[in-house]
């Protein structure tokens, strides 16, 4: 769960992404685990759920080793793209916090190599506008 006030905005790296909606100082916690707000799943619990919900786990959840279960996070913290220089630092007790100041307006990125043994970059997804029917 994000402790900071964000907002989602296209990203110039992926489809949406987190952005700081006010100054944030370094070392500054801004995400932790909550059960009452994150989704946290077995892979025996998503092999139950029906095929969309597991296309939907597959896009925006993640298996953390720690955890030893999928998480999809329940906010904006979904959103967090992924950067091999990130101003987000995971900690080895499993929380966020921010490795340098992270102004207004700025995106908020994490190392996803931090909490998944294996990172794998999913394609952007390509929405098609509707035909428009003209007169």
């Amino acid at each position: 769960m994000l402790l900071v006030e964000t907002y989602l905005a296209p990203s110039p790296l992926e489809g949406l992404g987190v952005f700081a909606s006010d100054f944030i100082p370094a070392g500054t916690l801004v995400w932790v685990l909550d059960p009452d707000v994150d989704i946290i799943l077995t892979e025996a619990q998503l092999s139950e759920r029906p095929p969309v919900y597991r296309q939907y786990m597959q896009r925006y959840a993640y298996f953390d080793r720690s955890l030893g279960a999928y998480l999809l996070d329940g906010d904006h913290a979904r959103f967090l793209n992924h950067c091999g220089e990130p101003n987000l630092d995971f900690r080895a007790d499993g929380n966020g916090e921010a490795r340098r100041d992270i102004h207004p307006g700025e995106e908020i990125l994490c190392d996803y190599s931090q909490f998944m043994a294996e990172v794998v970059l999913l394609p952007t997804v390509v929405r098609h506008e509707p035909a428009r029917m003209t007169a």
